[in-house]
């Protein structure tokens, strides 16, 4: 028996909420019927795509990899009804984009690939940099929309914004760290652990201005700007880390499991969204993108 789509958007639901109760509450549906999706879709793959465990559900290293394409399946359907909607050829133009690092290599690769498919007739011009200047861009013109952290836009007034995502910081830690086993885990705890700090978007000041709230300076021991870095660092017991829900993956690229914990206590949200100017006439083509990523984002809930 082949999957189904139906099957599908459960299984990422169970991957994003991490239990079978949120999926369930996710898709306004019964709880049974998203076992046995689940259940019927790891007999046809013939393999396991969760570990059953007391507090829910942990992906597993093959769930991991086959999300990728259940996601990248649902996105490429919601495309393609979208595609009927618009006469091919139809927006024009150019558009002139901006993108942080971190969203860059998480919510932009998948969103142009998607608006170039899309709309082929539109000349697209990327550039990635500081949230900051990218405001400073938007404001002058220079840029049509941002993807960007937006939970601390510093022009509110002059920038109007979507948001396209919502990401809690959690706690990663290696497989076997004492924290591991815990039932509970206080902000206390983290910050006596040595941290890997990823330094781009705004991830350090937040991790930093929490835990400093204790009285007590981050014992920093590893700054980075690459994402794989701080895997491999916190897989190998370097240090953990506190970073967006946005960005977890279970595995190093050599393939090292990380665990991702909640810690108690009031942690910061990660708000991902796109911006433009307030009050400047939108082009077709970029209202065409804002319309593509709140699409693919109601796709991510599996709205398709």
């Amino acid at each position: 028996m082949s999957f189904t789509l139906r099957q599908l958007q459960y299984f990422v639901a169970v991957a994003e909420k991490g239990s079978v109760i949120g999926a369930a509450q996710t898709m306004a549906i019964s709880q049974s019927a998203v076992t046995e999706a689940v259940k019927n879709l790891e007999a046809d793959l013939g393999v396991a795509l969760f570990e059953r465990h007391a507090r829910g559900l942990n992906i597993t290293h093959s769930g991991h990899q086959f999300l990728r394409h259940a996601t990248k399946i649902l996105s490429d359907v919601s495309g393609a009804r979208r595609a009927f909607n618009q006469a091919p050829g139809e927006t024009g133009g150019r558009l002139n984009v901006g993108v942080t690092s971190l969203m860059a290599g998480y919510v932009m690769s998948d969103m142009l690939a998607r608006y170039r498919r899309m709309n082929p007739g539109v000349e697209i011009s990327a550039i990635e940099d500081s949230g900051e200047y990218l405001e400073h861009l938007l404001i002058g013109g220079e840029l049509d929309v941002a993807v960007m952290v937006i939970s601390n836009l510093r022009d509110r007034m002059a920038l109007q914004s979507e948001i396209l995502d919502v990401s809690a910081f959690r706690l990663w830690l290696p497989l076997e760290h004492k924290l591991a086993a815990r039932e509970s885990i206080g902000l206390d705890d983290v910050a006596r652990e040595p941290l890997i700090m990823l330094n781009i978007d705004e991830m350090e000041e937040e991790a930093v201005k929490l835990l400093s709230a204790f009285g007590r300076k981050p014992q920093v021991a590893f700054r980075t700007r690459s994402v794989e870095a701080v895997r491999s660092l916190v897989a190998t017991g370097a240090g953990v880390a506190l970073l967006p829900d946005l960005v977890y993956r279970p595995w190093s690229l050599d393939g090292d499991r990380i665990e991702s914990r909640d810690v108690s206590g009031s942690l910061p949200i990660v708000q991902v969204g796109v911006v433009w100017r307030r009050g400047l006439p939108l082009t077709p083509a970029a209202r065409d993108f804002i319309s593509l990523a709140q699409l693919g984002q109601a796709g991510r809930h599996l709205r398709v």
